[in-house]
Parts: C-alpha cells; sequence; structure tokens
C-alpha cells in the first residue's frame, strides 16, 4: 500500500491524498454553473414532486386495499363462527 487510509483516499480537500490529485475542480467560470446548478436542482425538484405523489396515490391504494380485504377476513370469520 501506499500508506494512505481508506479515508484519505476519499477525501476531496485539496490536501487528501486521493489518487489522482486533490479535490475535484470545475472548469469554466462561476455563472455557467450556476446556471447549471439551478436547472439540476429545478428540475431535481419536479421530480421529487412527482415521486411524492406517486407515492401518495400508491400509498391511498394500499390503504383501501388492506381496509377491504380485511373486512372481508372479518365477514368471513364471523359467518363461520356464529352458525349454531
Amino acid at each position: 500500500m501506499n500508506g494512505t487510509s481508506w479515508a484519505d483516499q476519499w477525501d476531496n480537500s485539496a490536501k487528501g491524498g486521493r489518487i489522482g490529485g486533490g479535490a475535484v475542480s470545475e472548469g469554466g467560470g462561476g455563472a455557467p454553473s450556476t446556471s447549471k446548478t439551478a436547472k439540476y436542482k429545478e428540475n431535481l425538484g419536479q421530480g421529487l414532486d412527482k415521486t411524492k405523489s406517486l407515492a401518495s396515490s400508491g400509498f391511498k391504494k394500499l390503504k383501501t386495499g388492506s381496509a377491504i380485504g380485511f373486512r372481508w377476513v372479518k365477514e368471513k370469520y364471523h359467518k363461520t363462527t356464529n352458525k349454531h
């Protein structure tokens, strides 16, 4: 081994022992990366909104289906135990 720990290999600071250099730097100016970041955050936000709505509707369907299933089992149980 070369004497660096696992944590040092994955350290993003400039003084870290990462293979291939220090911190990862982005080329270009600050303005283009800011607009890319804003676009990325916007797309991510839209994706999370879609995911949240799908998860919510899926949970509602699961809840409704479970309630119907439990009610059916309860009715079947009562029919078999109430026979005289």
